[in-house]
Parts: structure tokens; sequence; C-alpha cells
């Protein structure tokens, strides 16, 4: 499928409980696509909903009305009306999600929580830890760290696994919010090459960066989410 992400008319609010039933609108008509091999970058100033929408593409957020349509195993399948059941199987074997911060889990080690991904879609646990120990070389994280808990490692350490972990499977779509953010130049220019590999590899990757250097390298168009915005609309 040339376009396996195609989002259409996506509304989202949150309700405020402990304010009464107060309605808050996040965003509305939320419309775009991504195609194969193309970086979409989210624009817009903080706070205007760029990180829910992410959310909402990944399911970690249900939506009021709209439509999120992903191709999964040939199958168009819409995110927004999905069974968990099938959200979580989307999440493995077709859309990958880098996050801000990585959810550390207690004693595992880093080049297992790394290869984790891996081993949830069939790879032996001996190719996998090698793959995940490649992903991390790349983004120069000491070896001496691989066996240690990403709990115990730096903002910028944990990010790299993080990365590692996003980026190691062959997902057909790939979430990226804000990846470089604790990243050094070094290593953000890692990722940049990351990028440029999943696109060359057909993969559809929308993306935050508020890194401008970042984003002008990465981005082939940007999505004003300021469009989407029902408080710029009401006003």
């Amino acid at each position: 499928m040339p376009t396996p992400l195609v989002v259409s008319e996506v509304r989202k609010s949150f309700v405020m409980h402990l304010r009464g039933g107060l309605v808050l609108p996040v965003v509305s008509d939320v419309s775009f696509s991504v195609a194969s091999g193309e970086c979409a970058v989210l624009a817009g100033p903080s706070g205007i909903g760029k990180s829910s929408i992410l959310k909402m593409l990944y399911g970690n957020y249900a939506v009021d009305s709209g439509q999120i349509l992903v191709d999964h195993d040939g199958k168009v399948i819409d995110m927004a009306k999905a069974s968990p059941r099938t959200i979580l199987d989307i999440r493995r074997r077709t859309m990958g999600y880098v996050s801000q911060f990585l959810r550390t889990v207690p004693r595992v080690a880093a080049i297992d929580v790394v290869a984790e991904p891996l081993l949830a879609r069939g790879i032996a646990q001996e190719e996998a830890r090698e793959r995940a120990g490649a992903m991390l070389a790349r983004l120069n994280l000491p070896k001496e760290l691989w066996q240690l808990p990403p709990s115990t490692f730096s903002g910028g350490e944990q990010q790299r696994v993080n990365i590692a972990r996003g980026f190691i499977t062959d997902h057909s779509i790939l979430l990226l919010d804000e990846p470089t953010a604790s990243l050094d130049a070094a290593n953000r220019a890692v990722v940049e090459d990351l990028i440029a590999a999943k696109k060359a590899a057909g993969v559809a990757i929308i993306g935050i960066f508020h890194d401008l250097d970042v984003r002008e390298k990465v981005a082939d168009r940007l999505i004003d989410v300021s469009g989407f915005s029902p408080r710029k609309k009401a006003a």
C-alpha cells in the first residue's frame, strides 16, 4: 500500500471530571496521509496537540470521532475502532513508536530492552541480542552499560536505548515524538541517518521535532497542527 497511514476528520477532547465535567477540546478535523518512504513532521507551537495526535495514531488515546486507517497485513484497519488485541498486534508488526521518554523496566538489561520487540516477532534470542548490540553500538552507548538496567542511566543514555528499541524492527509505519531531544550533536546525526535509512526502505514516518536543524534535514513535508486547533477556529 503506497499510503499506509490515512487520518480522516479525527476529533479529540478531554473531559475534566474534577472540574465538573468540563470538556477541553484538543484537536478537530485532523486529516492527512503519510506515504511509504516519506517523513511527515507535525509542526506548530507547544501545546497545540502534536503529541496527542501521535498518541491517537498509536492507540494510546481514544478519538471522539473520525478514522485512523492503517495498512496491516494487507488489510485496512481503523485504529479508532480496533479492538485492544488488534491494536497490540498492529504495534507488534506494523507500527513502531519512539516516545520522548523510556519506560524503564527494573532489573532488565538495556540490551534485552532493545531486543524485546524482535523476540516478540519470533526472532531467536541470540540473533535479537546481536542486533540489539549493533544498534546500541551505533548510538554510541558504551558496551559496559549494555548489561545494566536503563533506570540507572542518564536521560541521554536512556533516550538512546529508547531509539535503538524503536528503530530495530522493520515496522512499515514509525511514529517519532522528539527522538533527538536529549541527544548531543553526534547522536543526533546518527538518528538522522537512521531516519534516512528507514525512508529508503519505504517506511512511512510521522514525527515531532522541535530541533529545527534536525527537522530541516529529515522532513519531506510539514503538517501544520495549528489548522486543527478548535480553539483557533472558535477565536
